[in-house]
């Protein structure tokens, strides 16, 4: 019987070093498509909308660390040309061929695409907003410790997380769905298991807690996601 009371340290195979990128390359893309499709790009919208409530800017810099092929902030920056929001955006992330394609793939957008570990980058001016999605299940609690006292130091407005909550039905909903639907293997193994790697909410809090972040929201999304916020 699986136990869904503890997190899963399994590794994916995308945490592997030897993923053709071709392969990397189609598990973005069908990722994507489930963010399109099962509200994760919206979660990551409503994140930047709340940030943005808090202070009117000329121009707003938003960061997202682990950006994989960029579809994050290519979802962002049409909301933003939609409502006249003036944006720069970063995207980091420790894969030059994914930082290669991200580029390549989003050519109108004002951005600086970074390859490197997010921890060693300096900024010379701070993002307002830093966030990160469907990144933070690939950590320990202990990097993760470290990883949200880094976002909460290098931004001005703040920080949000969007991830997975780790429960049965989200588990067994999407073995089912990419089963039958994925072309990519990564998908078919590491969307369960990322599952598996989620978060319950009291978990959240204590790794916020250990983080020395004791004022922040955590709100559950549909469709099992959770959606963290820190203002500064």
């Amino acid at each position: 019987m699986m136990k869904f009371s503890q997190r899963s340290y399994t590794q994916e195979f995308l945490d592997r070093d030897d993923i053709p990128f071709n392969d990397i390359k189609r598990n973005m893309q069908e990722l994507d498509v489930i963010n399109t499709w099962l509200g994760g790009h919206g979660i990551t919208l409503s994140g930047i909308k709340e940030l943005l409530q808090t202070q009117k800017l000329e121009k707003v810099i938003i960061c997202e660390i682990g950006c994989g092929g960029g579809d994050n902030l290519c979802a962002i920056n049409k909301w933003c040309e939609k409502n006249n929001v003036a944006a720069f955006f970063i995207g980091i992330d420790i894969n030059a061929h994914c930082i290669s394609y991200a580029r390549e793939r989003n050519p109108s957008i004002s951005c600086e695409w970074i390859t490197s570990d997010y921890a060693k980058v300096m900024f010379d001016q701070k993002p307002h907003i830093i966030f990160s999605s469907l990144f933070c299940h690939h950590f320990s609690e202990e990097q993760l410790q470290k990883m949200f006292q880094w976002m909460h130091a290098n931004s001005s407005l703040g920080f949000f997380i969007n991830d997975l909550h780790r429960n049965r039905l989200a588990y067994y909903s999407i073995k089912i769905l990419t089963a039958i639907f994925s072309r990519s293997y990564l998908v078919k193994n590491d969307a369960p298991l990322s599952v598996l790697r989620g978060f319950s909410k009291s978990e959240l809090n204590t790794i916020l807690s250990d983080a020395s972040i004791h004022k922040h929201s955590i709100k559950w999304k549909w469709a099992f996601r959770w959606l963290i916020i820190v203002k500064r």
